[in-house]
């Protein structure tokens, strides 16, 4: 009988290859063996169901919700709040440590020390905060202009940008912009080419987790902001994932290269962003693992 691989029985069972990984890592496909790191898979496998156990838990979104509402210290929620704002922040060029983000989420305040800090940075990081918050709030909500153009509304209001007259704070950018040499969408193209890309995305009534990458890529090639897009598309990734229960990721700084890597390979070679995704997913999972929570 002929084996298949993980990526042909992910189409076939339409889920996703970690899925599939997963299952396959958990004994739960007959016949399933492992040549080096690759899984070898009979053709004939059926799907594992998903046990009542599984459906009975409290969903990663849920407990999110249910930790933000109250207040809850210490959990996946303070976690994912200082680990998601101090490296989204940190890849655009923050200097704040992980220890400052964690001190102003705890206590709303900073000490400085024979040390001078950018005022944005601070400002950035608690607005950021609040950005996740959006996130957790609407996770379930459909992806649309307005909601994104509200989170960096949110990322950007009271920054040394929003008192610049060419900078349109939770608006789409009034002037050409390019980033890592590469050229963007021109302002005037911006609102057309994100009503397409959101059309697109949204027709899909099930997201697996490379939609969500090929819209993040997309994303960031139209570059609809003057400034704030990585971390909002990076939002906007987690939010989505949240929505589809696929576990969410966060970037940190040893895989930032892997990851502008991966978006500037897309269309060349999906494995570069899609490896590194999974790495920082598995990174995630881990703390999930801590806490106690089911995936």
């Amino acid at each position: 009988m002929r084996n298949l691989s993980v990526h042909e029985i992910a189409k076939k069972w339409k889920i996703s290859e970690r899925s599939v990984r997963n299952y396959c890592g958990q004994g739960r496909v007959n016949g399933a063996f492992l040549t080096g790191k690759t899984w070898n898979i009979p053709e004939d496998a059926e799907k594992p169901e998903r046990s009542n156990k599984r459906k009975a838990q409290l969903s990663l979104l849920d407990i999110l919700q249910d930790q933000k509402s109250g207040k809850y210290p210490g959990g996946i929620y303070h976690k994912t709040q200082i680990d998601l704002t101090y490296n989204s922040n940190h890849m655009e060029g923050s200097r704040l440590t992980h220890d400052q983000t964690r001190y102003i989420f705890e206590t709303n305040t900073i000490g400085v020390e024979n040390e001078v800090l950018n005022v944005d940075d601070v400002i950035e990081t608690a607005n950021h905060f609040r950005c996740i918050d959006r996130i957790i709030d609407h996770a379930k909500s459909v992806l649309t202009e307005k909601f994104i153009k509200e989170l960096h509304l949110t990322l950007k209001s009271g920054t040394s940008d929003s008192r610049k007259e060419w900078f349109a704070v939770g608006d789409y950018k009034k002037l050409p912009n390019e980033v890592g040499g590469v050229e963007t969408a021109l302002p005037e193209e911006v609102a057309c080419k994100m009503k397409r890309l959101l059309t697109e995305y949204n027709a899909k009534e099930e997201k697996t987790l490379e939609d969500i990458l090929d819209f993040h890529v997309k994303f960031e090639r139209i570059h609809p902001f003057q400034d704030g897009n990585g971390r909002v598309g990076r939002l906007i990734m987690f939010k989505e994932c949240l929505k589809y229960n696929i576990v969410p990721f966060i970037i940190e700084d040893n895989l930032k290269l892997f990851y502008y890597r991966g978006l500037k390979e897309w269309e060349n070679e999906k494995g570069y962003l899609t490896d590194t995704c999974l790495t920082a997913q598995d990174k995630y999972k881990a703390y999930l693992d801590y806490f106690r929570i089911g995936y």
